[in-house]
């Protein structure tokens, strides 16, 4: 029952991320070069549960702040904070769907320092709460 979970978890994110997208690491005009935009995703990816500023951020692919933020927007579409706060999104959802930590657990997991800034965020880009997402996933 747990695997479907994961699996319905999985097949979800995949259409979604499939439809009308891009590839992130793509060459755009005044944006992040690949080997900037391929740096990024592995750091943030690997990095999700800590605090990433954007400074650090930026001096990771060799811009000031504003360079960065400006190229990184051109590049993915969003800003570095929407993207960052996208992605721990998408891990929670994984997260909740093996449902081994309970929703605080998970939170604390993937970089937001409260509960309730962790439940604003899910519902403000699924719709629902954690608890409501994986109650739709039983």
């Amino acid at each position: 029952m747990q695997f479907l979970a994961q699996a319905r978890a999985l097949a979800h994110e995949l259409v979604r991320m499939n439809e009308g997208a891009s590839s992130p690491v793509s060459d755009v005009r005044g944006g992040l070069s690949g080997w900037q935009q391929a740096k990024l995703t592995e750091f943030i990816e690997e990095h999700l549960g800590e605090e990433l500023s954007l400074a650090s951020l930026a001096q990771l692919v060799h811009l000031s702040p504003f360079h960065f933020s400006r190229a990184f927007k051109q590049s993915f579409g969003m800003p570095p904070h929407r993207y960052l706060t996208s992605r721990r999104i998408d891990r929670a959802k994984v997260l909740l769907a093996e449902r081994k930590l309970s929703v605080t657990e998970i939170g604390l997991d993937v970089g937001f320092s409260e509960t309730s800034s962790f439940t604003s965020a899910f519902r403000k880009l699924t719709g629902e709460t954690p608890t409501e997402y994986r109650r739709s996933l039983a």
